[in-house]
């Protein structure tokens, strides 16, 4: 029980380090909170939870037998490792320049439909997101997966949940037009997650070493 309540908790902090580096998505969801209220926030976010989900299904059908392997494993461990010290150096650094006020200029009026669809577009069309699940993603959903099914359950819910409180706190203050979070706290929950990137980068290549000594070459 309380490997798989670490698995939630370590998947909502992850997911929580990157959704609130700014991107595609970000700025979608506070141009169309304006327009369309509160509702913007979670439908943006259901579309892009419904693209991960067919995603960590792929990877679970498909390739758990060979994401399994001390090799790969090992391979992922170490490359994951590296990006979260990457991005974790980054996110420190950077935090002091980071703003929430991205709203750009346009017709307030105009209501973009299938804000659903557009979650979707928006993750699709943003870089980090692929090499998010292609080295991070994927190095903790491989670790969740030796507890079976409910393992993977509590990794994509944790991994959601993270996405749904923080887009929905944006897109409810900015519907609302009043500031719930203003950006000293955003910078620093930003220099937060970074450190913690930085921790878990070293637990990806302390377990790397643990992967790679079985591998028979």
């Amino acid at each position: 029980m309380l490997e798989l309540a670490a698995i939630f908790a370590g998947s909502f902090a992850l997911a929580l380090s990157g959704a609130l580096m700014p991107g595609p998505l970000l700025t979608v969801t506070v141009a169309e909170s304006a327009r369309s209220g509160f509702k913007a926030g979670p439908l943006l976010i259901t579309g892009h939870a419904a693209l991960e989900l067919l995603l960590v299904v792929a990877i679970v059908r498909g390739f758990g037998p060979f994401l399994k392997s001390p090799l790969v494993m090992g391979i992922i461990a170490i490359v994951g490792g590296g990006m979260l010290l990457l991005m974790g150096v980054d996110m420190v650094r950077s935090s002091s320049g980071l703003s929430l006020n991205r709203q750009k200029g346009g017709n307030p009026s105009k209501r973009t439909p299938h804000l659903v669809l557009i979650g979707i577009l928006a993750s699709l069309s943003n870089p980090y997101w692929t090499l998010w699940w292609a080295t991070i993603g994927l190095g903790y959903l491989v670790a969740a997966m030796k507890l079976g099914l409910m393992g993977v359950a509590l990794f994509f819910a944790g991994h959601i949940a993270a996405d749904y409180a923080w887009y929905t706190l944006i897109s409810l203050g900015i519907s609302r037009g009043r500031t719930l979070l203003k950006d000293r706290s955003y910078q620093v929950m930003v220099r937060i997650c970074g450190l913690f990137l930085i921790g878990f980068g070293a637990w990806f290549f302390m377990s790397a070493r643990g992967y790679l000594v079985r591998v028979n070459l």
